[in-house]
Formats: C-alpha cells, structure tokens, sequence
C-alpha cells in the first residue's frame, strides 16, 4: 500500500474493502478483526504518511443493533451483535478519533442498508462465493433452478405478511451516493467525521421481494418458511433525509428496478464471473 501511495498522488480514498458475512464472522472473528479492523489502521497510517486525509468508508446499518423503531435516523444509539458488527462499529469510533485528533481529516461514515440489483447492462453484478447470505443472490440462483426453493426465517413476525422487512438500495444509487460524498469529502475542509445513512427510506418484506422478482423476471420462486434465525430484526429502514440534505443525493431506483437488473445479470452470467465467454461475440 505503501508503494502504490508512494507512485500516485490521491485527493481520496473509497475503503471499500472489508469481510461482510454475518455468519462467518462468527466462526472466524480473529480474521475478521484482522482484515477489516487492523487493515484500516494500515490505511490510516499510510493515508496520514502521504498527506492524503479524505475518506469515504462503507459503514453498514448493523451499527444500528436491534433497533425496535423506524425509521433509523443517523443518531440513533449505535450497538452491536456481531462481531462483523463491530468491525464496522469500532472502525467508526476509530475514524472518529482521529478526525477530532486531527482537522485536517475529512472521514464520511456512509451507512448501507441493503445493496441488491446489478448494472443496467446486466454486466456487472454480485458473485457470491459458495452459500448466499443474501436474499436477492439466492432467490436468483432459485429462480434459475440453480437450488430448489428459498428458505424464509420466520413467517410470524408482527409485519403485514409475517416476513422480516429490510430497506432495499440499488447498487447504481449506491454507487452515486459514493460519488457525492466524495465531492463532500473534497470540498468541505470543515468536515470532520460525519455519519449518513444511504438507503431508499421505504421497507420491503421477503414475500413482497419474492412476488416483485417473479413479476420482473416471469421467473417462479419457490420458497418455504421455516424457523426464525436468531439475530434477525423484525423491521429496518433508513431515514434518508441527512443524505438528502448533505449530499444532495437521493434513491432513484425502486424494487422493480433492483429485481429486473439482477435478472438481466442472472440471465447473461447464471455463473457470475465464472461463466464461459462466447469469444464468437
């Protein structure tokens, strides 16, 4: 890292990188704390070496905890139950330290909610590596008989249908959120560190997600319920009007979009990354 800084000059740095399952998390916490926490401290010291000092960091909404409201605004009390979770949670508090350490550091905390969908041209996409542990790379993978049916945890929740509600985000809205921060992070020499949620503030439920993708893809998605999974909060959806008035930014696509561009991906790679290419093209 060092030595790419060394090469290049950069006015700012994305820190996307990072270990995200949950699940795993669990069974693997030192890799966890290794890879997301301590590679943070080597980005920080090498970013501060090299005079670099804005930062944009994808942060998550499991910062949240088990939240019992919505929706979630960006002061709410932060916790969590994972120890995925608190990466994420101490990474904040270290970016936070070091902004008030120093002015010169310019940190957004940009909060994700839900990413799901692919690129417009069905080129770009989510390549799950074994399981998914997310909804929409499953009920795709479903969809294209690539697993038999989709496990719902929980069909007795105190929601409309029964199912857990999650606020879902396009990754085309993401991505422009990221560029709006950015410009923040830039521009704005009195930023210090600040926290913003990017979702669309409304909730979808995992049968209304299934129903969508059927309707947008004419695909069927068999699923059953089953138990509850532990750790699973009933309903999350982000407050958006911070990221609205900060960054000028807010959610363009809806779930119809999400579902018809994971399908077009679904369709061109229906093994990711892994799918032969027709070289006659």
């Amino acid at each position: 890292m060092d030595k790419l800084f060394s090469e290049e000059k950069f006015d700012a740095v994305i820190h996307f990188a990072g270990f995200k399952a949950v699940g795993e998390s669990v069974e693997k916490p030192l890799e966890y704390y290794d890879n997301n926490f301590c590679g943070s401290v080597i980005l920080l010291e090498t970013m501060r070496k090299h005079n670099c000092y804005s930062l944009v960091f994808s942060s998550s909404c499991t910062v949240y905890g088990m939240v019992e409201k919505t929706p979630i605004t960006e002061d709410f009390a932060l916790a969590a139950y994972s120890p995925y979770g608190r990466t994420k949670l101490f990474q904040e508090d270290m970016f936070r330290d070091v902004a008030v350490s120093d002015p010169k550091w310019r940190i957004m905390l940009l909060r994700y909610f839900n990413p799901v969908g692919a690129h417009p041209s069905g080129d770009i996409g989510e390549h799950p590596v074994g399981i998914p542990n997310n909804l929409m790379p499953y009920i795709q993978q479903v969809a294209l008989g690539q697993r038999e049916f989709l496990r719902v945890f929980g069909g007795d929740y105190a929601t409309p249908d029964g199912t857990c509600i999650r606020d879902y985000i396009h990754v085309m809205d993401l991505a422009e959120g990221h560029v709006s921060a950015v410009q923040q992070v830039v521009d704005n020499d009195k930023m210090g560190c600040k926290a913003v949620n990017l979702g669309t503030g409304r909730g979808t439920s995992v049968l209304e997600m299934i129903k969508a993708f059927e309707e947008n893809s004419g695909a069927k998605v068999p699923y059953r319920i089953v138990d509850r999974r532990a750790g699973d909060t009933v309903a999350v959806w982000a407050a958006t009007e911070l990221a609205e008035r900060e960054l000028g930014w807010k959610a363009k696509y809806d779930v119809a979009d999400m579902c018809r561009d994971q399908w077009r991906w679904a369709q061109k790679y229906p093994k990711g990354y892994d799918t032969p290419v027709d070289k006659k093209k």
